[in-house]
């Protein structure tokens, strides 16, 4: 999907605003008000009807079943295009995370040989970089079955400093692996040599999200989490120095378009599931696609399509040097 496409830049830089309060609190909170989908629809889109149906509705009125049929699904249709604005908050990450970080972790990594638990364990104690993403305001009267909700998150796992841990080996082998199988030889020799040079470390760039979470909230996390990682380095903190930045990042691409069998299609052959990773993708010195279509039926682990076009679910892997990292967003500002 072409910048001019998703019209990010526009999107992302309004309404949105960044606080973070003293050290000892450790907390910052992203002022963001956005439009997003209600309960009602996740629960529509999840089970395939109409929430506000009740259970026995059915049993009381069988005989009206084939009349209200059409009016019903009208009425869901009209349910799941509703939309409420809702405030996030990012706070710092705690160990009650847990749950919703390895979740968002399994989008990106499915059914590939990943200790998700390890590398959610490893995000959790380097909590000094990274952020949560949370409903800033649960009102009462609301049916979430959990109040304190992961929305997303955002962190940077130095793959040089942690290349001992099990999880951070198996996240090298499978990059290498795919980009074998994806790229050309010399692409892949390069890759390998990155990865093993102890003087230039390569940083994991982990950013989740919900897929009804809208892009407004990267800019100011982003912003934060390159602060973070800045004053890490200065404090002498893991995660405080990386020379390349790597993403892997999760796109779709029409079923009808072939992949060529070696080396990335143009970059407006896919479509970015999270929009700002573009602006990652056109600084990246190193890029290449993976399809994942035989470890989940979707791009996001349920049924999608853009305007009723199937699409096929891909990894795209990116090395950029961290120096350019801030030039992303700096692009998409005076974009």
């Amino acid at each position: 999907m072409a910048a001019s496409e998703c019209q990010f830049p526009t999107a992302l830089l309004r309404g949105c605003a960044l606080s973070v309060a003293p050290p000892t609190q450790r907390q910052h909170v992203l002022l963001c008000v956005c439009s997003m989908a209600s309960s009602a629809k996740k629960r529509a889109i999840g089970l395939g009807e109409n929430p506000a149906d009740s259970d026995d509705s059915s049993d009381e009125n069988p005989e009206d079943d084939d009349e209200s049929g059409e009016e019903d699904s009208e009425a869901s249709e009209e349910e799941i295009n509703e939309e409420v604005i809702v405030d996030f908050e990012a706070h710092t990450i705690l160990s009650s995370d847990y749950n919703g970080i390895k979740k968002l972790l399994q989008q990106v990594f499915l059914k590939a040989h990943v200790n998700t638990a390890e590398m959610t364990d490893l995000i959790i104690q380097q909590s000094h970089v990274g952020s949560v993403i949370k409903q800033a305001e649960v009102p009462e009267d609301s049916d979430d079955d959990d109040p304190d909700e992961v929305f997303g998150f955002i962190s940077m796992l130095n793959l040089t400093e942690r290349k001992d841990v099990q999880c951070v080996e198996e996240v090298k082998e499978l990059i290498v692996d795919q980009c074998e199988k994806n790229s050309t030889p010399s692409m892949t020799e390069q890759l390998e040599q990155i990865l093993s040079d102890t003087s230039k470390p390569v940083g994991l760039l982990l950013s989740e999200r919900f897929i009804n979470v809208p892009p407004q909230i990267a800019l100011p996390l982003h912003k934060q989490l390159q602060d973070e990682i800045a004053e890490a380095q200065r404090t002498n903190k893991p995660s405080g120095r990386c020379h390349y930045c790597l993403m892997i990042s999760k796109t779709c691409k029409e079923t009808s378009k072939n992949i060529p069998a070696r080396g990335g299609a143009p970059k407006d052959e896919y479509m970015f599931v999270n929009a700002e990773e573009e602006f990652f993708y056109e600084q990246a010195i190193m890029k290449f696609h993976y399809s994942v279509q035989d470890e989940t039926d979707s791009c996001l682990s349920g049924r999608w399509s853009f305007d009723d076009v199937p699409m096929k679910p891909f990894r795209t892997v990116m090395l950029i040097p961290q120096t350019e990292c801030p030039l992303s967003w700096t692009n998409s500002k005076n974009t």
